[in-house]
């Protein structure tokens, strides 16, 4: 089933700021909050809908690259975690955005269902990773799935956390101030864990004060055909770890095409330059072509100038939002000879004075193939 438009599912204009996104996201998460819904799985999917849409039109660079590419902008083929707003948790969404909502209790939306409205423990977000990503016009024509090694941060091996001590997990300490109209009493974030409600309890040595450590991993990426240069995808979750069991960043994955030797890219076309030499051009022949699928045999019409573009229909990339493929171009160039044998000077000399030799297009070409085959 194929997702809806991200600006039809907030329901706002591909122009809205991020005022209007943010006030549209806001509508919908309430009217659709589990806590209102329960045992509602329509409503729960369009809240993970809503919130998914609003992760791509809130950030800048992701809306940027969905107006241009789409849903295929967003690399939905990607394996082991997904490019892109799809896959989030409830746990993702509460995390990520619940600050929009002003906080509240062990949710981001009790101030609107009743809550105290005071906050309560948010999970960390670990920090994003962005590499470049190598790819041949063979593995952007085909799509491709390669492996890279990623060295990010992750949560070691021996550390534990316990529940801390000044705000006793909540994540917040509140603070009470005699005014004159009597008591009131402010809340603000962990000093001590951060808003986490969790603090180290015991680390190995070498570890940061946050519990991490380098690690290397193997990474699988699925990458759509039809990938340009520039272009960034996003794996959730495989960035870097966040302490305390919170939300991993993303992996943000640079396209960067390497030109082919003999075909290269314009926009989805395949541009070929193809060499005849002045005897084939004249006379016609048949000649074989590389393709990114292959190579594949086309004639050559008698009279073939020099300029003239040939095209392969199909033998191009394929749109990376599924509108077609795109076509090979074949730049015919005639070869001229630098050096001849007396021979070849003389079949030539024989040939000047050949009315058919004359650039005028209203010669007729007859005669002249008839000469040429006396001497080839």
């Amino acid at each position: 089933m194929s997702k809806r438009d991200y600006y039809e599912v907030l329901g706002v204009s591909k122009g809205a700021d991020a005022s209007e996104i943010k006030k549209a996201y806001r509508k919908l998460a309430i009217k659709y909050h589990p806590d209102k819904n329960p045992d509602d799985k329509d409503a729960e999917e369009k809240f993970k809908e809503a919130a998914e849409a609003y992760e791509v039109l809130s950030d800048d660079q992701k809306k940027a690259r969905y107006d241009q590419f789409g849903h295929a902008g967003m690399g939905g083929a990607a394996g082991g975690g997904g490019f892109g707003g799809g896959g989030m948790s409830m746990d993702d969404i509460f995390s990520q955005f619940g600050d929009i909502f002003g906080g509240g209790g062990g949710s981001p939306f009790d101030s609107f269902f009743g809550g105290g409205g005071g906050g309560g423990r948010r999970r960390r977000k670990g920090t994003n990773l962005r590499i470049k990503l190598k790819l041949s016009l063979d593995d952007i024509a085909n799509g491709v799935e390669k492996k890279i090694k990623v060295n990010r941060l992750v949560v070691a091996d021996g550390v534990t956390y316990r529940t801390c001590p000044q705000c006793q997990g909540t994540g917040q300490v509140q603070k009470v101030v005699q005014t004159m109209l009597g008591q009131m009493v402010s809340a603000s974030t962990c000093p001590s864990c951060n808003g986490s409600g969790q603090i180290i309890d015991k680390k190995p040595n070498g570890v940061d004060s946050s519990g991490l450590t380098y690690k290397d991993e193997v990474i699988s990426v699925k990458i759509p055909a039809g990938v340009t240069d520039g272009m960034q995808l996003s794996m959730s979750g495989k960035g870097n770890e966040a302490p305390g069991g919170g939300v991993p960043g993303d992996l943000l994955i640079v396209i960067e095409e390497q030109e082919g030797e003999t075909l290269k890219r314009e926009g989805n076309n395949i541009v070929y330059d193809l060499y005849l030499n002045f005897v084939d051009a004249a006379l016609g022949t048949s000649v074989e072509v590389p393709t990114i699928s292959g190579k594949v045999k086309i004639k050559i019409d008698s009279g073939t100038q020099s300029g003239k573009i040939l095209r392969l229909r199909g033998k191009g990339i394929k749109d990376i939002n599924g509108y077609g493929t795109g076509d090979q171009l074949i730049h015919v160039n005639v070869w001229t000879p630098k050096t001849l044998t007396k021979e070849e000077k003389k079949t030539l000399e024989g040939l000047r004075d050949s009315e058919n030799f004359s650039p005028s297009p209203d010669k007729s070409e007859k005669g002249f193939f008839e000469k040429i085959k006396e001497f080839f």
